[in-house]
């Protein structure tokens, strides 16, 4: 092809595959790649969904075209893309263009597709423009970035999480459990692990939708207090203790876990919010935690660990449209740092498969609940979601991400831990 001509989308695309297209690729243009037969589909339906692939390479540029409806994959329900994605991670490969291949490139679909259009609205700021917010993980650029992810809509969480309104890893006695029957195991492992008693004090930090203060309260007879960073979260926990009857045990507040003032607790619960902290917030954290705690109480940390203890940024796909950030780190480096704040670590315990089924469960709820979800926070929020847990799934399938459970307790001066000699959960 000479420098001049015009080239094809679908001759782009074929030219910088290493061993083909696994699926079958329709662009606006008329032209194709791949296999006219395979048995899904994508298809890139406007000069739009070109520009944001050619402006955004890897898979921000991918979500954007995706998430604003113009490139769509046919052959599976927005709602749980999982066979496609498996397909495409699996097979498809594409090699880095020299520097005068990709001008040409570029320069045959034409150069105007290089101005950058505007991201979809579902799409937060990058990294370097939240700091008109506040510095990271500070008091509040946390609101601000939890807001972003947690006060979408309760009424959809309803429908995609079910009636648990459990947004953390649920704990599968056996595969063919229901999703119901996996959450209220997962809080009564932490109740047991907690070794939760009548009449002790619990708080949960990062209570979300108030499960686990719930729980604690109405199995255990506990006195339970939840904080949360959403508003949203905090208005839903509050009607459905009152509703259950709970409110003379259990409160959920609107607040940082670093503003609660007390202490002497019995225990300490964190199901899902170390990945929102920061690793580098993690002795504060911890010692925050620590400090809360009586002697011989425990703390059970709960949270999506990496397969490794290396240092890296979440990709631009989920700091954008998912978990602003975000931040994850291998299971050694919580334990390190629950060490180095004064508290023994006395189990951990790694449930990566769990969030596997669990996010099939989400999906499948998505899935069924498809319009009304829609409805209630537009299409592009929803294919966020489908595309979100999917690939989700995917990482934790493949042992890209873990979910560990670190169980760790404040000894006394005297070398006391309250444990038994073993396991008691």
């Amino acid at each position: 092809m000479s420098p001049g001509s015009s080239l094809s989308i679908g001759e782009a695309v074929t030219s910088l595959l290493r061993d083909g297209m696994p699926v079958r690729f329709t662009a606006y243009d008329g032209s194709t790649a791949g296999d006219a037969d395979a048995e899904i589909g994508l298809e890139l339906r406007t000069p739009r969904g070109l520009a944001y692939l050619l402006t955004a390479p890897g898979d921000l540029g991918m979500a954007r075209a995706y998430v604003a409806g113009d490139l769509v994959v046919t052959g599976v329900h927005p709602g749980n893309p999982y066979d496609a994605l498996r397909l495409l991670q699996s097979h498809l490969r594409f090699r880095t263009p020299t520097a005068s291949e990709a001008f040409v490139l570029v320069r045959g679909l034409g150069l105007s597709h290089l101005k950058p259009p505007p991201p979809p609205p579902q799409e937060h700021l990058p990294r370097w423009r939240r700091t008109v917010e506040g510095l990271r993980h500070s008091l509040t650029r946390d609101a601000e970035v939890i807001a972003h992810h947690y006060d979408v809509s309760n009424r959809f969480y309803e429908l995609v999480l079910g009636p648990s309104m459990a947004y953390t890893c649920a704990v599968y006695t056996d595969p063919d459990r229901s999703l119901e029957e996996a959450q209220a195991e997962k809080f009564d492992l932490i109740a047991r692990k907690l070794d939760l008693r009548p009449g002790q004090r619990l708080l949960d930090v990062g209570c979300g939708w108030g499960g686990m203060v719930r729980h604690a309260a109405r199995e255990y007879g506990v006195r339970a207090l939840g904080v949360t960073l959403s508003r949203e979260q905090a208005t839903w926990a509050k009607e459905a203790i009152d509703r259950d009857g709970l409110g003379d045990l259990a409160e959920v507040r609107h607040a940082d876990y670093r503003d609660v003032l007390e202490s002497g607790f019995d225990a300490v619960s964190s199901i899902g919010l170390t990945e929102h902290i920061g690793v580098r917030n993690y002795p504060t954290y911890f010692s925050s935690l620590r400090d809360r705690l009586r002697p011989e109480g425990r703390l059970l940390n709960h949270c999506i660990t990496r397969a490794h203890n290396r240092r890296e940024e979440t990709g631009a796909f989920i700091d954008r449209y998912v978990f602003p950030d975000g931040e994850l780190i291998g299971s050694g480096t919580i334990i390190r740092e629950a060490q180095d704040a004064g508290l023994e670590v006395m189990h951990a315990e790694n449930l990566r498969r769990h969030y596997a089924l669990t996010l099939t469960a989400w999906s499948q709820n998505l899935v069924d609940h498809w319009d009304e979800c829609v409805a209630e926070v537009g299409e592009g929020t929803a294919r966020v979601w489908g595309l979100y847990m999917a690939g989700s799934r995917l990482a934790f399938e493949r042992n890209e991400i873990q979910l560990h459970q670190v169980l760790a307790v404040r000894t006394g001066e005297d070398g006391a831990d309250g444990f038994g000699l073993r396991p008691s959960w």
